[in-house]
């Protein structure tokens, strides 16, 4: 008698397991490969009731994990990726050094004075005595060498390549005025409008005022008269 109940239990117990095996298999779908950044793993994503299942040594493999098989557990360790912390912030736009700055406003202020000084005596027709005009020059060329060791930025370069084009400009400017008084061009001398009809003037003063007003922003940029 109990083994006919036994039985009876045993067969209860397999129609049940085969309903829920049936149940399951129809909610299953068909299996997918699962590609990952471009890389196809072996083990396929099983779809079960809507709702998608992965090995979970696959998983380790994707996420260089380590699996440890505990008695009453599976433990999954992912290593944190160096990539999963925030970006750092791009570095800010690359400027002129403040040091570069500054003494490039006082190299800047002498060829101001080299050349007001030299425009002085053209306008008022004096004659060229003395070795100033030569002096001016030699100071300012020198304070333009020592420049050359100041920058330490891309725009610090940029910019000292613009103040020595306009130290050359300036320099050629000189000798040639002063070759016309030397000269006694009388056309140069003594026409009033002389300062302002000279174009390499009006080129070298356009480009200092360019200067003055980068250098003090602090941002290079660059201009056709400083060439």
């Amino acid at each position: 008698m109990n083994r006919r109940r036994n039985l009876g239990y045993l067969v209860l117990f397999a129609i049940i397991l085969f309903s829920l095996a049936s149940v399951l298999w129809a909610q299953r779908g068909p299996d997918k490969m699962l590609v990952v950044n471009g890389k196809t793993f072996d083990s396929p994503v099983l779809q079960i009731g809507g709702r998608s299942y992965v090995d979970v040594e696959t998983l380790a493999q994707i996420t260089h994990g380590v699996i440890a098989v505990q008695p009453d557990r599976i433990v999954l360790t992912i290593p944190v990726a160096a990539s999963s912390a925030p970006p750092p912030p791009p570095p800010p736009p690359e400027g002129l050094s403040k040091e570069f700055a500054r003494e490039a406003i006082a190299v800047l202020a002498e060829m101001r004075e080299w050349r007001g000084a030299i425009g002085a005596i053209r306008s008022y027709n004096v004659p060229f005595t003395g070795t100033w005009p030569q002096d001016y020059r030699d100071r300012v060329e020198a304070d333009v060498q020592r420049l050359s060791v100041a920058p330490s930025t891309s725009s610090d370069q940029d910019a000292l390549q613009l103040l020595r084009t306009e130290f050359d400009n300036l320099a050629n400017w000189t000798s040639n005025v002063i070759a016309e008084r030397e000269a006694l061009n009388a056309t140069k001398t003594v026409d009033p409008n002389v300062m302002q009809n000279d174009q390499a003037l009006a080129k070298i003063s356009s480009c200092s005022s360019f200067l003055s007003a980068m250098l003090v922003s602090g941002m290079f940029a660059d201009s056709p008269s400083c060439h």
